[in-house]
């Protein structure tokens, strides 16, 4: 008796012309905008162009599903919110920082809100496991952002003793309370005037040199 490997079950259940990226960023806005439990396997393959055998044949279950989807959501939507680390000052970070968080949740082009908040908001105790995947994510967030202050510390950016966890944790919190409001269909507008009032908070622990760029020209999708 002949036995398959993983990959050669993954290739017979691929669909001719499948694009596995392609399909991973539709599956990405079913699960931002249904949540992983509300997700349901219908929803998802007629959004991926699949059937229900192919979606296990290449991805394995749905929740390998969700994991590869996370994963190309921080490699394509993510990526633009780390790339606001690269700002010359702490104060300049965090405001665009927030700034992206507050564009790139009520951008069009997809659901409104973060995939790594909406995708886990109702998940019950059964789903424990999605939950931790979306913990991680947004730990690495806050953990690239914390090392980056910690950088504008030794650079004398920062007030002396100010403590560089609480101050990235208030940072990631707001971020992601901006996107739950925006999934709620919060007022652009409105989210950047309490980024406004963020930032007269954050002037305490900077050395207040504002970004040069203010406010995002251009919305950003995340």
């Amino acid at each position: 008796m002949e036995f398959m490997s993983v990959d050669e079950r993954r290739g017979r259940g691929r669909p001719r012309s499948f694009d596995e990226g392609d399909a991973l960023d539709r599956a990405i806005h079913v699960f931002w905008a249904h949540g992983y439990e509300g997700a349901s396997l219908s929803e998802l393959t007629g959004a991926m162009g699949i059937n229900k055998p192919s979606l296990y044949a290449v991805f394995g279950s749905k929740e390998e599903l969700f994991r590869r989807a996370v994963a190309r959501y921080g490699e394509t939507y993510a990526a633009r919110a780390l790339a606001t680390l690269e700002q010359p000052t702490a104060y300049a970070v965090i405001e665009s920082y927030l700034r992206v968080a507050v564009d790139a949740s009520t951008s069009g082009g997809h659901p409104p809100g973060c995939l790594s908040i909406q995708g886990g908001l109702s998940n019950s105790p059964a789903n424990s496991d999605i939950s931790e995947i979306l913990t991680d994510y947004r730990a690495a967030i806050e953990g690239a952002l914390a090392k980056r202050l910690a950088r504008a510390a030794e650079e004398d950016d920062l007030a002396p003793g100010t403590d560089i966890a609480a101050l990235a944790r208030f940072a990631a919190t707001l971020s992601q309370g901006l996107a739950v409001h925006a999934a709620a269909s919060a007022d652009r507008e409105d989210l950047h005037a309490s980024v406004d009032i963020a930032m007269q908070a954050v002037a305490a622990y900077t050395s207040r040199r504002r970004s040069t760029s203010g406010r995002c020209a251009e919305p950003h999708s995340w």
